[in-house]
């Protein structure tokens, strides 16, 4: 499975850990930055990760800012892009069941480490059921 990740400044933190523990587990990555902690825009971050899932060059991707809030929203202007903020494995978990996300974004001011760990393994492990689900997402255009 080929992973996107990226991040601004806040998010940085917690992209490099992620990224280097999602290798380990087996996973490719491809980083779009941020490169450091020097000051950038959420924006450019999250439009570069949903580009790539948009166009199936990844199969999922993974954005990190201080809430989540901010780089989500981002992420979702691009068509095809069903980007959630989650700070708990359930929802995490819930959100590509029933919503079939396929960008997950978290907040380094709002979790750490080993609480993301949880939450993105929920949430690559679960499969969307489709069904009455499928019917909901269509209504989304």
């Amino acid at each position: 499975m080929k992973i996107a990740i990226g991040s601004d400044h806040v998010g940085f933190i917690l992209k490099e850990p992620i990224k280097k523990w999602l290798i380990e587990l087996g996973y490719q990555v491809v980083d779009l930055g941020a490169d450091s902690e020097e000051r950038t825009d959420y924006p450019i971050y999250g439009k570069k990760v949903a580009d790539v899932v948009a166009k199936n060059e990844v199969n999922l991707g993974i954005i990190f800012c201080g809430t989540g809030v901010g780089i989500s929203l981002a992420a979702n202007k691009v068509d095809g892009i069903r980007a959630v903020v989650c700070s708990e494995p359930y929802s995490a978990k819930l959100s590509k069941e029933h919503n079939n996300t396929n960008i997950l974004s978290m907040g380094s001011r709002v979790i750490g480490l080993e609480l993301a760990k949880m939450i993105i393994k929920e949430w690559i492990d679960a499969e969307f059921e489709g069904g009455r689900h499928q019917k909901r997402i269509e209504m989304y255009k």
